[in-house]
C-alpha cells in the first residue's frame, strides 16, 4: 500500500535522501584518504615557496639596483614589496586553482 498522500512517504524520501548523501560522503572520504597529512604539507610547502621566491629575487634585484645606482630611493624595499605582492597573487592562484578542483571533484560525486 504506497499511497502518494500518506505523510509518512515523505519521511521515507528525507530519509533515503540523507543516507545517499552519507554514503556520496563515506566513498569521498575513502577516495581521498591518502591525501589527508602529506597533501596538506605539500599545498603549503607550495604556497610558501610561491611567496618566497619572488620576494627573494625582488630583494636580490634590488641589492643589485641599489648598489650600482645608488639614489633616494631604495630599490631594495620597492622590490620587496612588489615580490610580495607577486607571491601572494601566485598563492591566491594556486589555492583557487585547488579549491575549484576540490569542489568540482565533489560536484561530481553527488
Amino acid at each position: 500500500m504506497t499511497d502518494d498522500k500518506d505523510p509518512r512517504n515523505g519521511h521515507r524520501r528525507e530519509f533515503a535522501a540523507a543516507v545517499g548523501r552519507r554514503e556520496v560522503r563515506k566513498l569521498r572520504a575513502r577516495k581521498s584518504a591518502g591525501k589527508g597529512v602529506w597533501f596538506g604539507l605539500g599545498m603549503f610547502g607550495l604556497v610558501g615557496w610561491t611567496v618566497s621566491i619572488p620576494v627573494l629575487i625582488g630583494i636580490a634585484i634590488g641589492v643589485w639596483i641599489d648598489a650600482r645606482w645608488p639614489g633616494p630611493v631604495s630599490w631594495t624595499l620597492v622590490l620587496l614589496f612588489l615580490g610580495v605582492v607577486v607571491g601572494c597573487l601566485n598563492a591566491w592562484y594556486w589555492v583557487s586553482r585547488e579549491r575549484s578542483r576540490i569542489e568540482k571533484d565533489d560536484n561530481d560525486d553527488e
